[in-house]
């Protein structure tokens, strides 16, 4: 696929998203209030992506530091935890880890980071999520399309910054916030590095063992498979760099799906000459970020950025 059909692709996969807000509306950010945390600062901020309710995100870079710094957009995961939300990016209280938070460890790298409630989860929550998905298919819009709107306006936010390098921009995320850093990094090519952790799935294989209600309604985008399997979405990332680390008895992440999107990126990447720029790395584990897959992210950063 040449750059002229993924740019194709990307508009069509786009607008599979619903009705969503212009992409051009202008973004305010209000400063809530600013934690110091040793070695690192938080922002906790009100934002205006999409003019329909205020996203609260949490910014946080390293102390004492100058000029542009590397960027992780990093997305928050689902596990039926509406009360937590972006707080996992700060604490230990993470939906299916028990390894340290991602704040201290971006900020211990150099790198600012941004975390946003996304619709339905911390400062947002109130609805459930079948309420949300059917008010919003009453009025043609999609609920994932209304995530990935406000994560792409998050990167927007993060490139008029003066404290961000937009020549090294990151998404990651685990479960939820896993589908996103791959979808995100597919429509938006201002992505340069994506890390996903536990949700690289194959439609196909997912329906094959029926386990569709492994996932939330939010994941279920109308028409989708009348154009993209999972790793023709994937295909769009191609030739950045990314890392997809995954379990091998996750029923989320069906394992012969997994082989099968391997086989996928390695001939899309080797097409595109860089076929170092495509990791996978299927770990001993169910739906959960073990500590060997937590030391090669952290590899993968040093080496790329």
């Amino acid at each position: 696929m040449d750059h002229m059909q993924k740019e194709d692709s990307r508009k069509l996969l786009y607008s599979l998203l619903g009705d969503l807000p212009d992409r051009d509306r202008p973004i305010t950010a209000e400063v809530v209030n600013v934690t110091d945390c040793d070695s690192y600062i938080v922002e906790d901020l009100r934002l205006d992506l999409n003019g329909i309710e205020p996203v609260p995100a949490y910014v946080v870079k390293p102390k004492n530091t100058r000029g542009k710094l590397p960027c992780v957009i990093y997305n928050h995961a689902h596990g039926g935890k509406y009360h937590i939300g972006r707080k996992e990016f700060l604490t230990y209280e993470r939906a299916y880890s028990e390894l340290g938070p991602y704040a201290k460890v971006l900020t211990d790298l150099g790198y600012i980071g941004i975390c946003i409630d996304v619709w339905n989860f911390g400062e947002r929550a109130g609805r459930s999520e079948n309420e949300l998905f059917k008010e919003m298919l009453w009025k043609g819009q999609v609920l994932w399309g209304a995530m990935m709107y406000d994560y792409i306006r998050s990167v927007d936010y993060m490139v008029s910054r003066d404290d961000v390098d937009t020549s090294k921009i990151a998404a990651m995320g685990l479960s939820l916030g896993s589908t996103a850093a791959w979808w995100l990094a597919a429509i938006d090519e201002r992505i340069a590095l994506t890390v996903d952790i536990c949700c690289a799935t194959d439609y196909d294989e997912l329906m094959r063992i029926r386990n569709l209600d492994g996932h939330g309604v939010y994941y279920y985008v109308p028409s989708l498979l009348k154009h993209f399997s999972a790793s023709g979405i994937m295909r769009l990332i191609a030739p950045r760099k990314r890392l997809s680390l995954n379990g091998k008895f996750d029923k989320l992440t069906p394992f012969e799906g997994l082989l099968k999107i391997d086989a996928d990126m390695k001939a899309e990447y080797a097409q595109c000459g860089v076929p170092e720029n495509w990791r996978m790395i299927i770990d001993n584990c169910g739906h959960m970020e073990t500590a060997y897959m937590r030391k090669n992210i952290v590899d993968f950063f040093k080496a790329n950025f």
